[in-house]
């Protein structure tokens, strides 16, 4: 234990920390901005192809983050289409990374959520000539509690994301290295200490959206 407390102290910790949850919450916010409007949407829009779209986002649930990190990591390469960014092996590509993963989950709840409210409210905005955004932004304040849980699902796969970021990120020391990679490194190496640190902030991260997640839906 007295390793535990010498590692949290250090200067390494804080930083591996801080650029976890800005990495995290950069990716939970963009995540955010896509799926919530696009999960409306499909509560809301009639379309072909819109149960096929419906039933994707529901498969992207369990997508596997090793394939999302090759993925992104071909794009990013020198060789690959978006190679001129220069995004590869950056805190860039690892929020692009945790984003991709975690659209998926907002959206599916976010369309869960709004269904139900379209149904009941649907028909009075279309007499009153709302137009599509606005539709969407009075459903989202309705479900605003579903949709803040939907947000919190998506914080807890990015905090806990660590293939995907691992191919794209490099896990450089002091500069893409965050709290779950740290954790791989530091247990294959022996370093319990810094490991086990990090592996309680992060168990008290998950606690706390959790919690926060379990209180929305009670109230």
């Amino acid at each position: 234990m007295f390793d535990v407390w010498a590692a949290l102290g250090t200067p390494e910790f804080v930083h591996i920390v801080g650029l976890s949850l800005t990495v995290s919450l950069s990716a939970t916010a963009i995540a955010a901005a896509l799926g919530l409007p696009c999960g409306a949407a499909l509560a809301i829009c009639r379309f072909p192809g819109r149960r096929l779209v419906i039933l994707l986002a529901n498969a992207l649930l369990g997508l596997p983050p090793v394939v999302v990190g090759l993925a992104l990591y071909l794009m990013l390469s020198r060789s690959g289409p978006l190679g001129a960014l220069a995004l590869l092996f950056t805190p860039g590509a690892m929020v692009i990374a945790q984003a991709l993963l975690a659209t998926p989950i907002i959206t599916a709840l976010a369309h869960r959520a709004v269904e139900e409210p379209w149904r009941e409210y649907g028909g009075a905005l279309q007499v009153e000539g709302a137009s599509l955004l606005r539709s969407i932004r009075v459903l989202l304040a309705i479900v605003r509690r579903s949709a803040v849980t939907a947000v919190l699902a998506g914080f807890g796969r990015t905090i806990s994301e660590v293939g995907a970021v691992l191919i794209v990120g490099g896990n450089i020391a002091g500069y893409t290295r965050i709290m779950t990679t740290t954790i791989v490194l530091k247990t294959s190496e022996g370093e319990l200490g810094l490991a086990l640190g990090l592996g309680f902030v992060l168990i008290g991260i998950s606690i706390a959206v959790s919690a926060g997640a379990f209180v929305l839906w009670e109230r």
